[in-house]
Protein backbone atom coordinates (compact mmCIF):
# COMPACT_ATOMS: atom_id res chain seq x y z
CA UNK A 1 0.00 0.00 0.00
CA UNK A 2 1.18 3.58 -0.46
CA UNK A 3 3.21 4.54 2.61
CA UNK A 4 4.50 7.89 3.87
CA UNK A 5 6.99 8.52 1.03
CA UNK A 6 4.38 7.71 -1.61
CA UNK A 7 1.83 10.05 -0.01
CA UNK A 8 4.45 12.80 0.36
CA UNK A 9 5.39 12.32 -3.30
CA UNK A 10 1.71 12.49 -4.25
CA UNK A 11 1.16 15.74 -2.34
CA UNK A 12 4.26 17.31 -3.90
CA UNK A 13 3.06 16.24 -7.33
CA UNK A 14 -0.40 17.71 -6.82
CA UNK A 15 0.72 21.01 -5.34
CA UNK A 16 1.94 22.69 -8.55
CA UNK A 17 -1.33 21.97 -10.37
CA UNK A 18 -3.77 22.54 -7.49
CA UNK A 19 -2.47 25.26 -5.18
CA UNK A 20 -4.00 28.60 -6.06
CA UNK A 21 -6.53 27.01 -8.41
CA UNK A 22 -10.29 27.25 -8.03
CA UNK A 23 -12.22 23.99 -8.19
CA UNK A 24 -14.88 24.49 -10.85
CA UNK A 25 -16.50 21.06 -10.84
CA UNK A 26 -16.57 17.96 -8.63
CA UNK A 27 -17.83 14.69 -10.09
CA UNK A 28 -18.41 11.55 -8.01
CA UNK A 29 -18.80 8.35 -10.01
CA UNK A 30 -19.94 6.32 -7.03
CA UNK A 31 -21.14 7.01 -3.52
CA UNK A 32 -18.25 5.63 -1.53
CA UNK A 33 -14.75 4.24 -1.27
CA UNK A 34 -13.96 2.48 2.01
CA UNK A 35 -16.78 4.57 3.44
CA UNK A 36 -19.28 7.03 1.91
CA UNK A 37 -18.06 10.33 0.49
CA UNK A 38 -18.87 13.26 2.83
CA UNK A 39 -22.35 14.67 2.50
CA UNK A 40 -22.35 17.85 0.42
CA UNK A 41 -18.78 17.27 -0.77
CA UNK A 42 -19.39 18.64 -4.26
CA UNK A 43 -21.24 21.71 -3.04
CA UNK A 44 -18.60 22.59 -0.44
CA UNK A 45 -15.69 22.19 -2.87
CA UNK A 46 -17.16 23.72 -6.02
CA UNK A 47 -15.98 27.33 -6.25
CA UNK A 48 -13.40 26.87 -3.49
CA UNK A 49 -9.78 27.87 -4.06
CA UNK A 50 -6.99 25.57 -2.92
CA UNK A 51 -4.80 27.51 -0.50
CA UNK A 52 -2.42 24.84 0.76
CA UNK A 53 -1.29 21.22 0.56
CA UNK A 54 0.10 18.98 3.26
CA UNK A 55 0.46 15.51 4.70
CA UNK A 56 -0.15 13.87 8.08
CA UNK A 57 1.11 10.29 8.38
CA UNK A 58 -0.33 8.47 5.33
CA UNK A 59 -3.04 11.08 4.73
CA UNK A 60 -2.88 13.89 2.16
CA UNK A 61 -4.37 17.31 2.94
CA UNK A 62 -5.89 19.83 0.51
CA UNK A 63 -6.85 23.12 2.21
CA UNK A 64 -9.37 25.56 0.73
CA UNK A 65 -10.29 29.20 1.30
CA UNK A 66 -13.69 28.14 2.60
CA UNK A 67 -12.22 26.84 5.82
CA UNK A 68 -12.43 23.20 4.74
CA UNK A 69 -9.64 20.66 4.31
CA UNK A 70 -10.06 17.65 2.06
CA UNK A 71 -8.29 14.69 3.66
CA UNK A 72 -7.55 11.69 1.45
CA UNK A 73 -6.09 8.26 2.12
CA UNK A 74 -4.89 6.14 -0.80
CA UNK A 75 -5.71 2.81 0.83
CA UNK A 76 -4.10 -0.18 -0.86
CA UNK A 77 -4.04 0.90 -4.49
CA UNK A 78 -5.16 4.52 -4.75
CA UNK A 79 -3.44 7.29 -6.68
CA UNK A 80 -4.26 10.66 -8.21
CA UNK A 81 -4.08 11.05 -12.00
CA UNK A 82 -3.35 14.48 -13.47
CA UNK A 83 -5.07 15.30 -16.76
CA UNK A 84 -5.90 11.71 -17.77
CA UNK A 85 -6.75 11.34 -21.44
CA UNK A 86 -9.92 9.48 -20.45
CA UNK A 87 -11.82 8.94 -17.22
CA UNK A 88 -11.72 5.25 -16.37
CA UNK A 89 -14.02 3.06 -14.31
CA UNK A 90 -11.78 3.33 -11.25
CA UNK A 91 -11.61 7.15 -11.32
CA UNK A 92 -14.17 7.56 -8.55
CA UNK A 93 -13.78 11.29 -7.85
CA UNK A 94 -12.80 13.96 -10.37
CA UNK A 95 -11.84 17.56 -9.56
CA UNK A 96 -11.72 20.08 -12.39
CA UNK A 97 -10.09 23.50 -12.34
CA UNK A 98 -9.64 25.99 -15.14
CA UNK A 99 -6.38 24.37 -16.17
CA UNK A 100 -6.44 20.76 -14.98
CA UNK A 101 -8.52 17.69 -14.33
CA UNK A 102 -7.53 15.44 -11.44
CA UNK A 103 -8.93 11.97 -10.90
CA UNK A 104 -8.73 9.95 -7.69
CA UNK A 105 -8.23 6.41 -8.95
CA UNK A 106 -8.72 3.51 -6.52
CA UNK A 107 -9.34 0.06 -8.05
CA UNK A 108 -9.70 -1.74 -4.71
CA UNK A 109 -11.60 1.10 -3.00
CA UNK A 110 -9.75 0.85 0.31
CA UNK A 111 -9.03 4.57 0.28
CA UNK A 112 -11.08 7.32 1.86
CA UNK A 113 -12.05 10.97 1.44
CA UNK A 114 -13.10 13.25 4.30
CA UNK A 115 -13.89 16.96 4.48
CA UNK A 116 -13.00 18.53 7.81
CA UNK A 117 -13.10 22.18 8.97
CA UNK A 118 -9.49 23.36 8.72
CA UNK A 119 -9.55 24.70 12.27
CA UNK A 120 -10.45 21.20 13.52
CA UNK A 121 -7.94 19.16 11.49
CA UNK A 122 -5.42 18.77 14.32
CA UNK A 123 -8.20 17.51 16.61
CA UNK A 124 -9.69 15.16 13.99
CA UNK A 125 -10.12 11.80 15.72
CA UNK A 126 -7.84 9.72 13.44
CA UNK A 127 -5.07 12.31 13.84
CA UNK A 128 -5.42 12.54 17.61
CA UNK A 129 -4.47 8.86 17.85
CA UNK A 130 -1.24 9.29 15.86
CA UNK A 131 2.28 9.55 17.18
CA UNK A 132 4.83 12.13 15.99
CA UNK A 133 5.88 12.51 12.36
CA UNK A 134 9.10 10.55 11.74
CA UNK A 135 10.60 13.49 9.83
CA UNK A 136 9.52 16.03 12.43
CA UNK A 137 11.34 17.43 15.49
CA UNK A 138 9.28 15.48 18.02
CA UNK A 139 10.52 12.13 16.74
CA UNK A 140 13.82 11.36 18.41
CA UNK A 141 15.61 8.77 20.53
CA UNK A 142 14.17 10.22 23.74
CA UNK A 143 10.64 9.68 22.41
CA UNK A 144 11.38 6.07 21.44
CA UNK A 145 13.08 5.40 24.78
CA UNK A 146 9.98 6.66 26.57
CA UNK A 147 7.42 4.65 24.56
CA UNK A 148 9.62 1.52 24.38
CA UNK A 149 10.37 1.48 28.12
CA UNK A 150 9.65 -1.97 29.60
CA UNK A 151 8.02 -3.10 26.36
CA UNK A 152 8.59 -6.74 25.40
CA UNK A 153 6.91 -6.41 22.00
CA UNK A 154 9.21 -6.75 18.96
CA UNK A 155 10.65 -3.46 17.77
CA UNK A 156 9.20 -3.94 14.29
CA UNK A 157 5.67 -4.26 15.66
CA UNK A 158 6.18 -1.18 17.82
CA UNK A 159 7.37 0.92 14.87
CA UNK A 160 4.34 -0.14 12.83
CA UNK A 161 2.06 1.03 15.64
CA UNK A 162 0.82 4.42 14.41
CA UNK A 163 0.49 5.58 18.03
CA UNK A 164 4.26 5.24 18.43
CA UNK A 165 5.23 6.99 15.19
CA UNK A 166 2.94 8.14 12.40
CA UNK A 167 3.14 6.92 8.83
CA UNK A 168 5.72 4.13 8.93
CA UNK A 169 4.87 1.05 6.89
CA UNK A 170 6.30 -2.41 6.44
CA UNK A 171 8.82 -1.73 3.67
CA UNK A 172 10.48 1.24 5.34
CA UNK A 173 10.56 -0.33 8.80
CA UNK A 174 12.38 -3.36 7.38
CA UNK A 175 14.84 -1.09 5.60
CA UNK A 176 15.46 1.14 8.63
CA UNK A 177 16.02 -1.77 11.00
CA UNK A 178 18.53 -3.22 8.55
CA UNK A 179 20.43 0.07 8.28
CA UNK A 180 20.48 0.36 12.09
CA UNK A 181 21.51 -3.33 12.38
CA UNK A 182 18.67 -4.07 14.81
CA UNK A 183 16.82 -7.38 14.63
CA UNK A 184 13.09 -6.91 13.95
CA UNK A 185 12.36 -9.45 16.69
CA UNK A 186 14.32 -7.62 19.39
CA UNK A 187 12.25 -6.49 22.38
CA UNK A 188 11.70 -2.75 22.20
CA UNK A 189 12.54 -2.21 25.86
CA UNK A 190 15.94 -3.87 25.47
CA UNK A 191 17.34 -1.42 22.92
CA UNK A 192 19.90 1.06 24.26
CA UNK A 193 19.65 4.83 23.82
CA UNK A 194 22.69 4.78 21.53
CA UNK A 195 21.07 2.22 19.24
CA UNK A 196 17.78 4.13 19.30
CA UNK A 197 19.64 7.19 18.04
CA UNK A 198 20.96 5.10 15.15
CA UNK A 199 17.45 3.81 14.50
CA UNK A 200 15.98 7.33 14.36
CA UNK A 201 18.70 8.38 11.91
CA UNK A 202 18.07 5.27 9.80
CA UNK A 203 14.31 5.92 9.67
CA UNK A 204 14.84 9.48 8.53
CA UNK A 205 17.47 8.45 5.99
CA UNK A 206 15.33 5.77 4.37
CA UNK A 207 12.23 7.98 4.22
CA UNK A 208 14.10 10.95 2.76
CA UNK A 209 15.79 8.70 0.20
CA UNK A 210 12.45 7.17 -0.77
CA UNK A 211 10.84 10.60 -1.20
CA UNK A 212 13.71 11.72 -3.45
CA UNK A 213 13.23 8.57 -5.54
CA UNK A 214 9.48 9.14 -5.85
CA UNK A 215 8.50 6.28 -3.56
CA UNK A 216 8.42 2.54 -4.12
CA UNK A 217 6.30 1.08 -6.89
CA UNK A 218 4.50 -2.08 -5.84
CA UNK A 219 1.20 -3.25 -7.26
CA UNK A 220 -0.67 -0.19 -8.54
CA UNK A 221 1.17 2.79 -7.06
CA UNK A 222 2.41 5.52 -9.37
CA UNK A 223 3.04 9.24 -8.92
CA UNK A 224 0.34 11.69 -10.03
CA UNK A 225 2.23 12.38 -13.26
CA UNK A 226 2.07 8.69 -14.11
CA UNK A 227 5.75 8.04 -13.44
CA UNK A 228 6.73 5.09 -11.28
CA UNK A 229 8.60 5.42 -8.00
CA UNK A 230 12.15 4.12 -8.19
CA UNK A 231 13.11 3.54 -4.56
CA UNK A 232 12.54 -0.21 -4.99
CA UNK A 233 15.85 -0.26 -6.85
CA UNK A 234 17.54 0.97 -3.67
CA UNK A 235 16.06 -1.62 -1.30
CA UNK A 236 18.87 -3.05 0.79
CA UNK A 237 16.92 -5.93 2.33
CA UNK A 238 13.21 -5.83 1.45
CA UNK A 239 12.30 -8.43 -1.17
CA UNK A 240 15.85 -9.87 -1.19
CA UNK A 241 15.26 -13.25 0.47
CA UNK A 242 18.19 -15.59 -0.11
CA UNK A 243 20.48 -12.87 -1.44
CA UNK A 244 23.83 -12.12 0.21
CA UNK A 245 24.11 -9.32 2.75
CA UNK A 246 27.20 -7.11 2.64
CA UNK A 247 28.19 -8.64 6.01
CA UNK A 248 28.53 -12.09 4.44
CA UNK A 249 25.23 -13.45 5.72
CA UNK A 250 22.05 -14.20 3.80
CA UNK A 251 18.81 -12.23 3.84
CA UNK A 252 15.93 -14.19 5.33
CA UNK A 253 12.17 -13.73 5.21
CA UNK A 254 9.70 -14.40 8.00
CA UNK A 255 6.01 -13.71 8.44
CA UNK A 256 4.98 -11.49 11.34
CA UNK A 257 1.27 -10.77 11.82
CA UNK A 258 0.62 -11.55 8.17
CA UNK A 259 3.40 -9.26 6.89
CA UNK A 260 6.70 -10.27 5.32
CA UNK A 261 9.76 -9.30 7.31
CA UNK A 262 13.11 -9.26 5.51
CA UNK A 263 16.28 -9.18 7.59
CA UNK A 264 19.81 -10.51 7.99
CA UNK A 265 20.22 -12.59 11.16
CA UNK A 266 23.99 -12.39 10.81
CA UNK A 267 24.27 -8.64 11.38
CA UNK A 268 20.92 -7.55 12.83
CA UNK A 269 21.02 -8.22 16.57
Amino acid sequence: MPELPEVETTVRGLEPVLKGETIQRVTLHRGDLRRPFPEGLGQRLTGATVTGMGRRAKYGLIETNRGDTLIFHLGMSGRWRIDPAEIGKHDHMVLETQHHRLALNDPRRFGSVDLVPTAEVAAWAPFMALGPEPLGPDFNAAHLARVFKDRIAPVKALLLDQRVVAGLGNIYVCEALYIARIAPTREGGSISKVRLEKLVAAIRDVLESAIRAGGSTIRDYARPDGELGYFAKEWRVYGREGEPCDCGGLVERRIDSGRSTFWCPACQK
